[in-house]
């Protein structure tokens, strides 16, 4: 394993975790076991603190890959509370409005659910990286600001009901690059008359990588102390 030249690493992402805190970790562990300053590590999608699962980092020279792996499709298992909204679409905000679900079934669910896949329209979260006039939406958000920002399209492969509680519902999607989840969430409500927001997010695959696939937090030094021998040997050699 050559960090510098590059290797792709995939990590189940913590939950609360940001992404950058992620990337920062690898990159200052393989800098200090490799007594370097410098090595370019970046991930291939951000991840909301409020998220967990399959993330893609690279290394060295393997940061040129980051946009192939981009544009692959996603998977997510999410969890949504019906009958109340929220700002963020998630629970990084409070609850600002309540609405009716005694009219919603496991039937209606799956119905609505059907007519979200294939290509739509979908408007960010404001409280998103998206930009506006250089900065993120989610500033203007935070300092009470309105902002208004464009639909934009995206594709739906598969929408499938796992759970159904009443007002709680477990969906796995497959879909696009560009996806918000929060907003998927938001739209749902909408469409079956009622609210929700976002109260749990596990992506569960990018490509063909799987969270199954995906090492631990806490297994990076042990992948790093490995790469330090392939290192010092990969030096030996060329000497």
């Amino acid at each position: 394993m050559n960090f510098l030249e590059g290797e792709v690493l995939y990590f189940d992402k913590p939950l609360y975790w940001t992404s950058f805190k992620l990337v920062k970790i690898v990159r200052t562990r393989i800098s200090r076991k490799l007594k370097i300053k410098k090595i370019k590590v970046g991930h291939a999608g951000t991840l909301d603190p409020l998220a967990s699962g399959v993330m893609i980092i690279c290394t060295g020279k393997a940061t040129k890959l980051i946009e192939s792996f981009q544009y692959q499709t996603k998977e997510y298992v999410a969890t949504l509370q019906l009958g109340a909204t929220t700002p963020s679409f998630d629970r990084e905000t409070e609850i600002d409005g309540v609405y009716p679900t005694e009219h919603i079934t496991r039937e209606g669910v799956e119905t609505v659910l059907g007519q979200f896949v294939g290509s739509i329209q979908q408007v960010p979260p404001v409280y998103s990286a998206c930009k506006i006039d250089g900065r993120r939406a989610y500033d203007f958000a935070r300092k009470g600001e309105d902002v208004e920002l464009k639909a934009k399209e995206l594709v739906i492969d598969e929408i499938e009901l796992l759970e159904y509680q009443s007002d709680i519902i477990k969906i796995r999607v497959v879909c696009s690059k560009g996806t918000y989840i929060r907003a998927l969430a938001r739209d749902i409500g909408q469409a079956l008359g009622s609210g929700a927001h976002l109260i749990g997010l596990v992506r569960t695959r990018v490509g063909d990588v799987r969270l199954e696939d995906c090492l631990q937090v806490d297994q990076i030094d042990e992948l790093v102390e490995k790469a330090v021998v392939t290192e010092v040997d990969n030096k030996e050699e060329i000497k």
